[in-house]
């Protein structure tokens, strides 16, 4: 082998080592960039998560580091009547997702179709957003007090008034609309994102084979949706799993009774109320993994729907 050939050679293999070496250079640069979001996740995510697990297994209290019982908070869980009905409110609210999704989504198709006033629609949807849950409870706790506006409107068309918020038979479905309209602008944002997205020419060629409008909605739109609305449902069942205890809080303090009582809301009045931190932590763990089953299942179940 001549010298020029091992050169040739020699150079190569220099080539060939170059990109490895690029690639691990980039991973590095990869890793250092996403090292503060992994610290941030595993000292507030991670770490807590652990911790109130470890709790979850004492008889601590806020002055006393409690013994070690084993699943004694869960078993007590059990046995506590309020623990059962706010895991039986939590059914009814998942039970609402549907319509937190749908409602959006139908507004979302009617401004996209070019409803006159389609920029004004789409600001006054989204105002909700802006506002705080402490805010949106106190203003619908004025209008549906038993002598609030909503039953004075009542009154004068003959109608009796309806202690709205204070009947175990109204206070879960009226707190559910609330939420429902204080969120729904957000999702109406989403999906017209997504209508941006819709082929014209399909919906145009829909129109020109004669279909009507709701088949045009039904067999075009909605399906080129599907990933909104999968996101949509995931997001929106961990949303009300998770976020309207500041709702709860303001308009009817988990009452009356345990009507409007749901995981989160016991969990801080075992906490905040009844000084038991440990048997907080315990009903945490049970939100934490039912909340992750749920969205787990969702995105299968979701996922091989897509896929027929």
């Amino acid at each position: 082998m001549t010298a020029n050939s091992l050169h040739q050679t020699g150079q190569a293999a220099r080539t060939r080592t170059r990109p490895g070496r690029s690639r691990r250079a980039e991973a590095r640069v990869a890793v250092l960039f996403l090292l503060p979001a992994i610290l941030l996740v595993l000292v507030f995510r991670i770490f807590p998560l652990f911790w109130g697990f470890g709790i979850s297994l004492t008889s601590a209290t806020s002055t006393d580091p409690g013994q070690f019982i084993g699943a004694g908070n869960y078993l007590r869980a059990l046995d506590d009547p309020n623990f059962r009905s706010a895991m039986a409110n939590a059914v009814v609210v998942l039970l609402s997702v549907p319509i937190f999704v749908t409602i959006p989504m139908l507004l979302a198709i009617l401004i996209h179709q070019g409803v006159p006033g389609r920029t004004f629609f789409r600001s006054v949807y989204f105002f909700p957003a802006i506002l705080s849950s402490v805010i949106i409870g106190s203003i619908f706790s004025v209008v549906l007090s038993f002598n609030g506006n909503l039953n004075a409107l009542l009154s004068i068309a003959g109608i009796s008034g309806v202690d709205w918020l204070g009947h175990s038979a109204t206070a879960l479905p009226v707190t559910l609309a609330i939420q429902c309209w204080s969120t729904f602008g957000m999702g109406v944002l989403i999906f017209l994102a997504g209508l941006s997205t819709v082929s014209k020419e399909m919906v145009e060629a829909a129109r020109l084979d004669g279909a009507k409008m709701w088949q045009i909605w039904w067999h075009v739109i909605i399906p080129e949706l599907r990933p909104i609305i999968e996101f949509s449902t995931v997001i929106t069942t961990i949303g009300l799993l998770t976020s309207m205890f500041g709702l709860i809080y303001v308009l009817t303090g988990g009452g009356p009774g345990t009507a409007t009582t749901v995981p989160e809301y016991l969990i801080w009045a075992a906490q905040g109320k009844l000084n038991r931190p440990a048997y907080a932590a315990a009903v945490s763990m049970v939100l934490f993994f039912m909340t992750s089953i749920l969205a787990w299942l969702q995105i299968r179940i979701l996922s091989r729907n897509a896929n027929i």
